[in-house]
């Protein structure tokens, strides 16, 4: 019986429980905070067989103008092929941070049209912290898969749409801090403008997350019905892309299937000089 999952976030029990299952792929999506670096000197873990998702080198736009932007279509299917990929696989997706990185993963494969994805909830801190063996992060052979992407341009917005957005008084979420928000601490990224999308809202990403996980269904559903009471379309935005899938994932597993994510982000936007900002 082929694997599948039914929410966008699992744990780490589901995951020890279906570790064997056959069609199950396990992706580790691990990258370092921005302005953070990930510590060298320890030897890099996984779990059981999982395989590297390397967002900065593999799975973005490498020619794009800003960091982390979506790959082409024909880009994404072949390296994901690569990873032994197939249509019918189970993919967990988890990073060493808790809940970081992964969502941008999930994100993608939603955006092309793969569905039977879930997040790790606490990621690897979680895995290791219950006591589940780990081991070192090996390389090993792939067999190609036959994964085919499908694009769903809906669950992506560019900034001309997002400009419309913010025109229309619609929903727009940012994931940043409220410091970055506001324009009260500076950015990570020299030479940015700091300040916020005008008539967005600030949701930063760590309400939605208690000691590394995603908090519980029944506190998601109230965070974003505090912040959608009229359950309106949302565009999530954070500072290139990343944290806006923690939004994206949060509200996937509150019900809500009407967003998209700005996939330039704020870095795009404070880039481009002709467009509003509020602080």
């Amino acid at each position: 019986m082929m694997l599948k999952v039914t929410t966008p976030l699992v744990s780490v029990e589901w995951l020890q429980e279906n570790l064997e299952a056959k069609n199950l792929i396990i992706l580790d999506a691990t990258i370092p905070k921005v302005g953070g670096t990930l510590d060298i000197t320890k030897e890099k873990q996984q779990i059981k067989n999982a395989v590297f998702f390397d967002l900065k080198n593999v799975f973005l736009n490498i020619e794009g103008e800003y960091p982390n932007t979506i790959p082409s279509k024909e880009h994404f299917e072949k390296q994901v092929q690569k990873l032994g990929i197939n249509n019918n696989s189970c993919i967990v997706v988890y990073d060493d941070l808790g809940v970081y990185s992964s969502p941008r993963v999930w994100w993608l494969f939603n955006v092309f049209g793969f569905q039977n994805i879930a997040v790790l909830n606490g990621g690897l801190p979680a895995w290791k912290e219950t006591g589940y063996s780990v081991e070192p992060q090996i390389e090993k052979e792939i067999e190609q898969g036959n994964f085919e992407a499908s694009y769903q341009e809906d669950l992506l917005r560019v900034t001309e749409q997002v400009l419309e957005a913010s025109n229309n008084k619609e929903l727009i979420l940012d994931a940043r801090s409220k410091g970055r928000f506001y324009a009260t601490e500076l950015e990570p990224r020299a030479d940015m403008r700091g300040g916020h999308i005008p008539n967005s809202k600030s949701l930063p990403h760590g309400r939605l997350q208690s000691d590394g996980k995603m908090k519980s269904v029944e506190e998601l559903q109230q965070l974003f019905f505090e912040m959608n009471p009229k359950k309106e379309h949302m565009t999530f935005s954070c500072g290139s892309g990343i944290t806006a899938c923690i939004l994206a994932l949060g509200a996937e597993a509150s019900g809500y299937t009407n967003y998209s994510v700005y996939d330039g982000s704020w870095t795009e936007w404070a880039s481009r000089l002709e467009l509003p900002v509020e602080k």
